[in-house]
């Protein structure tokens, strides 16, 4: 990748969320308060993971799936969005294998694209619901669209938000344009974490992080808890290696199950003709974008997020 485009820091290698985390709906706070959720440890066939789950509704459950690779889910809690679609619906979290709470990977343990794909449908068959809404955000997007090539008959609905590209290479990252001081300290970090300077890394992590949204009220506030989002780069690395391998493009007009991508209109972290090239590819996909968010929607505009979900899972 030519010099003036390169990648920030932390992304050249490691593509995030991200990706990647409350006060009210259109607040901040760290991950949710204890007893608000269902947790548990599921078996799946070559992995143990954590669940967690919200609210009781009677309506298809709505599988969430975390940015990344190498995050936990926990970055997600940043916005109750979530509780509010949890009044009509179980929503289920889960942190992907060797993340967060779900167990470390043993030495020589596998952590592939077929892995991910396994250790969602086992989460799919815990939820106990033959189809299931299913929403990815960021590298969970790419996760979802992969799952659904595989699994079409257990989707209702697929949320494709702020996704990765089908083709993981082609994911356009702005962040050059758009904040090149914020580049710039990336890069006087780049010998300490090339180094393995874990202090590097974690500061080059949290440069990346402040680079995602559009209010800078929000951004602080995410930042306030920014040593809650846990972060695994070899489990990221590993993924991006395999991910190169593959291509979805071919996959995604196959679809027939109703799909909506969903941007933010200013996000730098992966371009929004990411995400309109992904709805032009699948028959009779929606399209939103947010007019005020970066990467992250559901924190930056909870109550339009929500209203542009419920009406899409209620057929609007």
């Amino acid at each position: 990748m030519p010099t003036r485009r390169r990648e920030p820091l932390t992304l050249r290698k490691h593509h995030l969320l991200a990706a990647a985390a409350a006060l009210a709906l259109l607040g901040a706070a760290p991950a949710p308060e204890p007893g608000a959720a269902k947790a548990s440890v599921i078996k799946a066939p070559s992995a143990q993971l954590y669940v967690e789950e919200r609210g009781q509704g009677a309506g298809t459950p709505l599988l969430v799936v975390n940015g990344g690779p190498g995050f936990d889910h926990n970055y997600l809690h940043v916005s109750q969005a979530w509780d509010v679609l949890a009044k009509k619906r179980r929503v289920i979290f889960y942190d992907q294998r060797g993340n967060g709470r779900s167990p470390a990977l043993a030495n020589g343990q596998s952590c592939l694209l077929a892995d991910q794909i396994e250790d969602l449908e086992a989460v799919r068959a815990y939820s106990g619901a033959d189809k299931v809404d299913l929403l990815g955000h960021s590298w969970g997007g790419y996760l979802v669209m992969a799952y659904a090539a595989r699994h079409p008959e257990h989707i209702a609905h697929l949320l494709i938000v702020d996704s990765a590209a089908p083709k993981w290479g082609d994911t356009r990252f702005i962040f050059n344009d758009v904040y090149p001081e914020t580049i710039a300290k990336q890069d006087a970090l780049q010998f300490a974490d090339t180094l393995g300077d874990q202090k590097a890394i974690d500061d080059g992590i949290k440069q990346y992080l402040t680079m995602l949204f559009v209010s800078a009220e929000k951004r602080d506030a995410f930042m306030a808890h920014a040593d809650d989002y846990h972060y695994n780069r070899p489990i990221n690395q590993t993924l991006n290696t395999d991910l190169a391998r593959f291509d979805l493009n071919p996959e995604l007009p196959k679809y027939n199950f109703p799909t909506l991508v969903l941007t933010g209109r200013f996000d730098a972290n992966v371009a929004p003709s990411t995400a309109w090239k992904i709805h032009q590819a699948i028959p009779g996909s929606r399209f939103t974008v947010f007019e005020r968010s970066g990467h992250l929607p559901f924190y930056e505009e909870p109550e339009a997020f929500v209203r542009v979900v419920e009406e899409f899972l209620a057929g609007k």
